[in-house]
């Protein structure tokens, strides 16, 4: 099936599990930073907690950053596992946020995109400085990147994407938006309305009930195949 409108002078992506290997990378930084308390806590349960209150400190106002929400839901965490915290278990996090690669299609396929004449843009839940070293890892070919920190909103919020969409100078209609994640910015797609690709890296992530996108696909390279079958490469 077609995508439906015109031709996007814009794409947007999510970044972390889109573009960057997010879980791979949380799961290493986790265990590094257990394995150095001697804990034998099982990583997948330490994470889902870590998780939850993340995402529920995302969503508390005032707006706090990105390292500093990271540091609170590690310190819960750890307080819930009966584990110590240290400010240094913090800086491992995020610093290891920055390291995290892309998948192994992502930079070719952002290469090929970009020479077929579209901009690319980043959308993502984090600070400009954690970002930057994953970014470094794009091959050049990422045109601007919107943060939560510049949004000063954290996905799935409207403010965040409408945030972008006013500083790249374009409207709704103007763009398709590529992400990995149903519960963000899935969620953002339904609530407003413009053109979504989910990449289902097969991760147990389930779409929302409510909602289709409108196209999905395993891994990110078979967006250009679309792309090609649409007529606009």
């Amino acid at each position: 099936m077609p995508l439906p409108g015109n031709r996007p002078t814009w794409l947007t992506f999510d970044c972390y599990g889109t573009l960057i290997q997010w879980d791979e990378g949380l799961l290493a930084a986790m265990e590094a930073i257990l394995s150095a308390k001697g804990s034998d806590i099982d990583q997948a349960a330490f994470i889902a907690v870590y998780d939850r209150y993340e995402h529920e400190l995302e969503q508390q106002k005032p707006h706090r950053s990105f390292s500093r929400i990271t540091a609170l839901a590690l310190e819960l965490a750890m307080k819930e596992f009966g584990l110590p915290f240290h400010t240094a278990d913090a800086g491992l996090l995020t610093s290891s946020i920055g390291r995290m690669p892309p998948f192994p299609e992502v930079v070719e396929t952002l290469g090929r995109l970009k020479a077929a004449g579209f901009r690319l843009a980043i959308i993502s839940n984090t600070d400009d400085a954690i970002i930057a070293g994953n970014v470094a890892q794009l091959g050049g070919f990422v045109d601007r990147v919107i943060t939560a920190e510049q949004a000063e909103a954290y996905k799935p919020s409207p403010q965040i994407f409408r945030h972008a969409w006013k500083t790249l100078g374009i409207g709704m209609n103007d763009l398709v938006h590529i992400c990995a994640s149903p519960h963000l910015d899935l969620t953002a797609a339904r609530e407003l309305g413009f053109r979504a690709i989910w990449v289902d890296r097969d991760t147990g992530r389930k779409p929302l009930s409510d909602y289709r996108p409108n196209e999905a696909v395993p891994t990110l390279d078979k967006v250009a195949g679309l792309f090609v079958a649409n007529g606009w490469m």
